[in-house]
């Protein structure tokens, strides 16, 4: 992806996020030089990896698989080995019209998948294997809002603003907005997108960049380029 189409899309979110009543943490706003001066005291957003996420997952077509993500707290790998601590992550995701989010599953996170804002959300589901693959005949059981949903497999479900689903690690799924532009929360335990994203197609987790412009601000898979 070029930097001057990432830089237009971080725009864009923004004035959704903010239309959906919705603000960013002071560090979203921060320059690439600002942030490299507070590097020190932002080590932990810089290992956890918060911030700005724009991805198109390899395929060079943003506008029909991709998504944009921005992960405004995330807790420690180790807090959650051990059971105590901080254990969860919370995200804000937009889901455009028709864009695809490719089928994949987690191993180790549990999320709930929120409409906050805008058009209809659309889930589709499948089923793990025994060994926790991908199984185009087998369904499974989640949570819509805390209420228990048996699914077939390839089920779409849609969400209006306010629903969720609740999905657990081997739970299959893909989305995409319906009828429009979604703005999606993410509630879940400690995210981990380099190891812990199980695509059933050998696809990328993060764009390739085309450093046309400078950044107006940078992604989480710019920190170890800029900041070490």
């Amino acid at each position: 992806m070029k930097r001057s189409r990432i830089n237009e899309i971080m725009a864009e979110a923004n004035e959704m996020v903010r239309f959906h009543g919705f603000t960013l943490p002071p560090f979203a706003y921060w320059s690439p030089e600002e942030f490299k001066d507070r590097a020190g005291d932002a080590r932990h957003l810089i290992d956890a990896r918060c911030g700005w996420d724009i991805t198109d997952y390899g395929d060079g077509d943003f506008d029909k698989m991709g998504l944009f993500l921005f992960t405004l707290r995330n807790g420690v790998q180790s807090d959650l080995a051990k059971g105590s601590g901080m254990c969860y992550a919370e995200k804000l995701l937009i889901s455009r019209q028709d864009q695809l989010s490719p089928m994949h599953s987690h191993a180790l996170k549990a999320e709930d998948i929120i409409n906050r804002g805008g058009a209809t959300l659309v889930v589709e589901l499948y089923g793990s294997d025994d060994d926790g693959g991908f199984a185009e005949d087998r369904g499974g059981v989640v949570l819509l809002d805390g209420i228990r949903h048996k699914f077939e497999p390839g089920e779409k479900l849609r969400f209006s603003p306010g629903e969720s689903i609740t999905l657990r690690p081997g739970d299959w799924h893909a989305f995409w907005g319906e009828g429009g532009d979604v703005l999606i929360g993410e509630v879940s335990t400690v995210n981990d997108d380099e190891t812990d994203n199980i695509f059933r197609d050998p696809i990328g987790r993060f764009a390739e960049v085309q450093e046309d412009v400078s950044p107006t601000h940078l992604l989480v898979s710019d920190y170890s380029k800029w900041l070490g």
